[in-house]
């Protein structure tokens, strides 16, 4: 069974492309202008297509989150719509990277990448090079590549992703230009298009699942929270949430599609809703007088009721959820939920309030005690994972010794731990007291060391018990074992073949690895 959709875009909105007219004037509206410049390119790509004697092909490149993962999934839907074939080789005719630069060391992957194309474009002068994501969204990024990547094509940020086929329709005819004007296809002037923000929203655009039987689905953009060591705010803008209706539009096709489990993403989830208001009519996705700007916000904790009720969905999941948002009513949406995943991703990022001040989080480490003595309170077999800094600036002993006291209160089932770094264009990187290298690793190593101990006695709870499994690959080192999730998020690998991809079935987990189960399928 392929992992991959079993409806491509190529196929399902060939005959939307078809009926339009492209001697027309480009309509002004989103989405049906893209559906326009997607038909037009495809007519560009059909002729370089009998030109070559072969389908032309492309990549895609994903640095860094879920929602750039997301973002990379309708960026390849529109490439596969208008003729190109996709391939993980970067030896192709088009090359997309979807940038990362939540640090600088993922700038510095790119770059890196980015040299390698160099030479391969000097193979392939038709060859089509473009870089769009969060790291675009950086002025000084895009002056380097005016000055010293001259020979990319393509330069798009995050709040305009939806206009990739008008911008690629530009590029290609320019190509064209060069080929007339018997110049070569490589030197074309580059295509920069760079958004400061957006309210703008752009729904039923194609796109490319990576998974058959789940799927990421945002429902929201930006963030407001501005954590003086994250850069996000300035590259993804302010929070703007999509209307329910469209989610739910959204989530209801997947369903049809054979999807199980949907993700409901955002870099907050829990401020969803904040811009729109009540007036939403579940029986029939529309809104009513209600949806004008006036009245209450809807909140997460609803629309997670409304996706609960779409036929087909068995799981929901979501991240990222931040603590001085988590209500008393999404916790009890999620302790009486039959679909919601028993996991939440809660990160603390220091247990410490005087350095959570530092921060601009928002809450005390009693508060984020009290929040987590609540869920485990009303949701006992709750599986709590989190991020952790360690010596961002100005962390004494005293304050990381706050964070291990944390770390041994909520018995995180799990955490993502990081050693801070300065990330320019942040309030942290210009602060005084730097904390020396080696004090930080030191810090590292000890909390590691007590996250993965309390981790490794976390995950025994569940050993022994049968529990049903959303298979999701044959096992990467052993083709007779099928790998699996539970509702906690933890890993199960146990004897299976391809055929079970996709299904839950019940597991008996037999033993506990640590950080994983072997477990055995069970009728």
């Amino acid at each position: 069974m392929d992992n991959h959709t079993i409806i491509q875009p190529e196929t399902r909105y060939c005959g939307i492309l078809d009926a339009i007219d492209t001697t027309m004037e480009a309509p002004a509206e989103e989405p049906q202008r893209q559906y326009y410049y997607m038909a037009k390119s495809r007519e560009i790509i059909k002729e370089k297509e009998l030109e070559y004697g072969r389908h032309l092909r492309a990549n895609v490149t994903t640095f860094g989150c879920q929602m750039n993962a997301k973002d990379s999934e309708k960026l390849r839907g529109i490439l596969e719509a208008i003729g190109y074939r996709q391939t993980e080789s970067e030896e192709a005719d088009l090359v997309l990277y979807n940038t990362c630069t939540v640090r600088e060391n993922a700038n510095l992957k790119v770059y890196g990448h980015l040299g390698l194309l160099s030479n391969l474009k000097k193979k392939n002068p038709h060859m089509i090079i473009g870089l769009c994501g969060c790291m675009m969204q950086e002025p000084e990024v895009v002056e380097k590549l005016r000055k010293s990547y001259r020979f990319v094509n393509l330069v798009f940020g995050t709040h305009n992703i939806y206009k990739f086929a008008e911008l690629l329709y530009e590029v290609l005819e320019r190509q064209l230009h060069a080929e007339q004007m018997q110049q070569s296809p490589g030197k074309t002037d580059m295509v920069i298009d760079i958004w400061k923000d957006t309210a703008q929203i752009v729904e039923a655009l194609p796109a490319d699942r990576t998974y058959s039987f789940k799927c990421g689905v945002n429902i929201m953009y930006g963030c407001n929270n501005f954590c003086t060591y994250c850069i996000v705010p300035y590259v993804r803008g302010r929070e703007r949430s999509r209307r329910p209706e469209d989610i739910l539009c959204e989530v209801e096709q997947l369903a049809k599609d054979g999807v199980k489990e949907v993700m409901l993403l955002g870099q907050n989830v829990n401020s969803y809703g904040k811009n729109l208001t009540k007036g939403f009519s579940m029986d029939n996705h529309t809104r009513n007088s209600a949806m004008t700007g006036l009245g209450e916000p809807v909140s997460f904790a609803e629309l997670l009721r409304m996706v609960e009720q779409v036929p087909g969905i068995e799981r929901i999941r979501f991240m990222t959820s931040h603590p001085k948002d988590l209500s008393d009513e999404l916790i009890a949406v999620m302790k009486h939920s039959e679909k919601i995943c028993n996991h939440l991703h809660l990160p603390l990022q220091s247990g410490s309030s005087r350095i959570l001040k530092k921060m601009n989080r928002r809450y005390t480490k009693e508060q984020y005690l009290e929040l987590a003595a609540k869920l485990r309170r009303e949701i006992p077999d709750l599986s709590i994972t989190t991020d952790i800094i360690v010596g961002f600036p100005g962390e004494t002993e005293e304050d990381f010794q706050e964070t291990l006291d944390v770390v041994r209160q909520v018995r995180f089932d799990s955490a993502f731990t990081f050693i801070y770094s300065k990330r320019t264009g942040t309030p942290a990187a210009v602060m005084e007291d730097q904390v020396p290298e080696d004090v930080v690793k030191d810090r590292f190593n000890r909390l590691l060391a007590l996250v993965q101990s309390i981790s490794q006695e976390m995950a025994m709870r569940v050993e022994g018990q049968t529990l049903p499994v959303l298979v999701e690959s044959v096992n990467d080192h052993d083709d007779t074992l099928v790998t699996g999730r539970l509702s906690n998020n933890l890993l199960v690998h146990f004897p299976g073949t391809e055929e079970l991809i996709g299904r839950i079935v019940n597991v008996h987990l037999t033993e506990c690895k640590g950080f994983y189960y072997m477990g055995e399928i069970t009728s």
